[in-house]
């Protein structure tokens, strides 16, 4: 890409704009949290399960969206090893014989002709749910540690790990932050749900890639240009670095986009919690992760001096 060959842009000069924008959105995703709480869904809060078999075949589309007008929520709809049974999942409020009931009903006026039975029902229980929500969070903790740490061995500096960290914190509140706010505005499920929480380790693991790319290019500018200001330094690794990260997000971002808009209502959510974690994980690998690293080397030398001077 010709506007980035020769790329010299200010990227440091402007970290208090950035540094500003970042967080207002994270202020507004945290006070989104706070007031509407995390929306989960069956994998964390329990709910019922039901296995429906059908004479002939039917549409798990036409089926979902039927269900979501009786049960007056968003069922999970999926194929149970061929077309003529289904899966069915739901945190309905009700008793689980009544929303047999309602079910059963519902599709007996939407597939007139083709007899519908229930073949097998169970429950999540809140206990099951609470032990899969506790796992995961466990999960994203222990990335981050382990990233912390990788940085840390890697680049022998706290900087560099403190940094690349803030930067991951950031990408999953503004993606939260964002489920938060257009749940049931949007028209699709947008609740967290285990293939949700496997997007968020997805958008670390992507945003940490991008971020580590630009330190190792810091590392080697620093060995080249010695007598150049580290600030200096830092943004011209940004440019140098920019055609790589714009193209590699970009044909990723088209790819995923490609999936939100043909890949059907269930994978809705999951692609776009990717949509917006790549933007918003280039976005912190260019203007916050090695920003950060600039003003806490600035604090380290001062603590330096000042150690010194006494």
């Amino acid at each position: 890409m010709r506007i980035f060959e020769n790329a010299d842009y200010p990227m440091i000069d402007i970290r208090k704009i950035t540094y500003a924008i970042s967080g207002s959105l994270i202020l507004i995703s945290i006070i989104a949290i706070f007031i509407r709480g995390l929306q989960f869904g069956i994998d964390f809060k329990g709910g019922k399960e039901y296995i429906i078999e059908f004479q002939k075949d039917v549409t798990v589309t036409q089926t979902r969206s039927v269900l979501t007008k009786s049960l007056g929520k968003e069922p999970e709809v999926k194929l149970f090893g061929s077309p003529r049974d289904l899966l069915i999942r739901t945190d309905a409020p009700g008793d689980q014989a009544v929303l047999e009931q309602k079910i059963l009903g519902s599709l007996s006026d939407t597939y007139p002709g083709n007899t519908a039975k229930v073949i097998k029902t169970d429950i999540v229980g809140p206990r099951f749910a609470q032990s899969i929500k506790i796992a995961a969070m466990y999960s994203i903790f222990t990335s981050i540690v382990v990233i912390f740490l990788y940085i840390l061995i890697r680049f022998r500096k706290w900087t560099y790990s403190a940094g690349a960290i803030i930067a991951l914190i950031h990408d999953v509140t503004i993606t939260l932050g964002f489920f938060t706010i257009f749940d049931k505005i949007l028209p699709f499920n947008m609740d967290i749900n285990e293939s949700l929480i496997a997007a968020f380790l997805t958008i670390v693991g992507y945003s940490i890639n991008d971020t580590v790319v630009v330190y190792d290019r810091i590392r080697e500018n620093l060995n080249i240009f010695k007598t150049d200001p580290f600030e200096k330094t830092v943004n011209k690794s940004i440019n140098d670095t920019l055609s790589r990260t714009i193209i590699t997000s970009g044909t990723t971002l088209f790819v995923v986009v490609v999936l939100f808009i043909f890949g059907g209502q269930v994978l809705k959510g999951l692609s776009l919690a990717l949509i917006i974690g790549i933007t918003v994980g280039t976005y912190s690998s260019i203007f916050i992760a090695s920003a950060l690293v600039v003003d806490f080397q600035k604090r380290v030398v001062k603590s330096v001096k000042k150690a010194v001077t006494k």
